[in-house]
């Protein structure tokens, strides 16, 4: 009897064990799928604005055309300026080796320039020896940029930015967003990496940093925060591949 209900107990450890791993790998797959659903809504996005800018560009070239034919070339030479400038914004997310990451970048500064946010981004680096996954790395990024936004929506700086730099090191890949929002108060820099901490009195706010401190953290990277009256900056680090 006693070796039957030490078989019974035995068993319902090694279940409920089988049970816990289940659990937590259907989360990572849930996690992923929704990640991956995400990239596809954000690539989606960067090809509907990429078809609208080509046909917007069409009809500039012939506003250029018209200018040309009228001889025109002063108004034509500071016409040409302005639309050089929208081009650099089109296309200046497209440069890591990672498409979800681009179509991330691209969609996050079609949302600020709709706020009216200035999103400048500078990539110093390919990202091809990432040590995490790239959907992780979208949900990183993507929280700490709508952190930025939020600040900044609740900010009465006249000229709103957000910048981006993603730089590496011979031993890590290093991510940076700035902003020139209201500096984060002293005493709550630590806390509003915890889950369910918000300044905000709606519900469903404050899990966006608590998500970007787990990720970091199992991936052993590092995040460190910066704020003063100019600006804030997070940086994040991860380490490459052997």
């Amino acid at each position: 009897m006693l070796i039957y209900l030490i078989f019974c107990a035995t068993l319902v450890v090694i279940l409920t064990g089988c049970i816990i791993i289940l659990i937590k790998n259907y989360q990572k797959l849930l996690d992923r799928n929704n990640a991956l659903i995400e990239t596809i809504d954000n690539l989606s996005r960067l090809n509907d604005k990429l078809r609208m800018d080509r046909h917007d560009y069409l009809n500039q070239l012939q506003i250029v055309y018209g200018l040309m034919e009228l001889e025109e070339y002063d108004e034509m030479n500071s016409y040409l300026r302005k639309v050089y400038k929208e081009l650099l914004k089109t296309g200046k997310a497209v440069k890591t080796s990672k498409p979800a990451i681009n179509a991330l970048l691209a969609a996050k500064s079609a949302e600020a320039e709709a706020k009216k946010i200035e999103f400048l981004i500078e990539v110093k680096s390919d990202l091809k020896n990432l040590i995490i996954e790239d959907w992780e790395l979208c949900k990183v990024l993507s929280n700490i940029i709508d952190n930025a936004e939020k600040a900044l929506e609740d900010s009465d700086v006249q000229e709103k930015k957000i910048r981006i730099n993603i730089t590496e090191s011979p031993q890590q890949y290093i991510f940076s967003v700035e902003n020139n929002g209201p500096e984060i108060p002293l005493e709550i820099r630590e806390s509003i990496f915890k889950k369910g901490f918000t300044t905000k009195k709606e519900e469903g706010h404050g899990m966006g940093l608590a998500i970007v401190s787990e990720i970091v953290s199992k991936a052993k990277g590092k995040i460190v925060l910066k704020s003063d009256e100019e600006e804030t900056i997070f940086t994040v680090s991860f380490g490459k591949e052997e």
